[in-house]
């Protein structure tokens, strides 16, 4: 019998892509997220659109699904404005409390075998303070209030207690095709070119004093996730996951402008999170002359266009700290995969095009 993965926050830019990893590899999915998951596999899967802060209605869908052995926890709760809620309590304690609202009730209705979730470079506390570079997995957990910690000790706790292994990732920059959610960047660089091709004025990096950082492919992710669903060199392993490699944001604009059939200009600093909400009307007016899918700015952006000032560094004089991590663990763990970044960027853009929800680049 084929092994049942529950992938929750499946709609979302990791959830999706592992919707799509296990069904390549024959499994049975059962995707949990409010909206559907747009993915490219044309195998059934059973779609649940739970909201997790609901506990009651989380544990009576569940209930049925004694099948499933593997979980991927990709959901996430996020506040308006994104950056200023990562360091407040009660989005912290929404986080948990969604994971405890699956896990709780899941793990009395089934034989869990694995459960993989997500953190990130706050881990390392990038966002509060610099970080030893590279970041290694190895290090003393930083001594700072964050959600992971709280779904960590969780996790390990509930691991302990039903018998099964736990995977933790920790991917930097995650680049996909999602629209509406709370940090992808493709539709945001896709929504500004498109706007700056509207009103004839160049493509021009829109962020602040340069530097240099690390990405990496939702389908990377998804690949390493699907590697540690049984591998026992992942069972009670922190992963960091990047493309492989660094890159800097003006060095791949030009690529960007060529896939977005935009001309590049001279910098021109501009906050994403104030322009893009602004255009709202001209954006309306680029989805009616390309024959676009019917998405506001607002649908189309989530809380990423916030996320795109925090990565571009708008309004900063002075590079922002290092925030590289090292994969040298996961490599030696036997997951090897690397991808070139320029071209995770324009391979999504171009999906989004072919999707109808960026204009063509002609």
């Amino acid at each position: 019998m084929p092994n049942t993965v529950l992938i929750a926050g499946a709609s979302g830019l990791v959830g999706a892509a592992c919707v799509d990893r296990f069904l390549d590899d024959g499994w049975n999915v059962v995707a949990v997220s409010r909206r559907r998951p747009e993915v490219f596999s044309d195998e059934p899967f059973d779609h649940r659109p739970i909201d997790l802060r609901d506990e009651a209605a989380s544990r009576d869908a569940v209930q049925d699904l004694a099948g499933v052995t593997h979980v991927v926890y990709a959901a996430v709760h996020e506040k308006p404005g994104l950056i200023a809620g990562w360091t407040e309590q009660d989005q912290m304690d929404t986080n948990l409390a969604m994971l405890r609202n699956l896990l709780e009730p899941l793990a009395e209705v089934a034989q869990l075998r694995q459960v993989t979730i997500l953190q990130g470079t706050k881990a390392y506390g990038i966002h509060l303070h610099p970080m030893r570079v590279p970041a290694r997995e190895r290090f003393p957990r930083d001594d700072h209030a964050n959600f992971y910690w709280l779904q960590e000790d969780y996790l390990t706790a509930k691991a302990t207690e039903k018998g099964f292994d736990y995977t933790i990732m920790r991917p930097q920059l995650i680049v996909g095709p999602n629209t509406g959610v709370v940090m992808n960047l493709p539709p945001v660089i896709g929504a500004y070119a498109a706007i700056c091709r509207e009103e004839g004025r160049p493509f021009g990096f829109p962020g602040g004093i340069p530097y240099v950082w690390e990405a990496v492919d939702t389908r990377l992710v998804a690949n390493a996730i699907r590697w540690a669903a049984e591998a026992p060199a992942a069972a009670g392993q922190h992963f960091n996951l990047t493309n492989g490699e660094v890159f800097s944001w003006r060095d791949m604009w030009p690529a960007l402008a060529e896939a977005l059939g935009v001309e590049v200009g001279p910098d021109e600093p501009v906050s994403m999170a104030e322009l893009l909400p602004s255009k709202a009307d001209v954006w309306d007016k680029i989805v009616a002359k390309h024959g676009l899918r019917q998405i506001t700015m607002d649908e189309l952006l989530g809380e990423s266009h916030h996320y795109a000032d925090f990565c571009f560094a708008y309004g900063a004089t002075e590079p922002p700290p290092p925030a590289f991590v090292s994969t040298v663990k996961i490599k030696q763990a036997g997951f090897t995969e690397a991808r070139d970044t320029e071209e995770s960027f324009v391979h999504w853009i171009t999906v989004l095009q072919d999707r109808r929800i960026l204009p063509p680049a002609r």
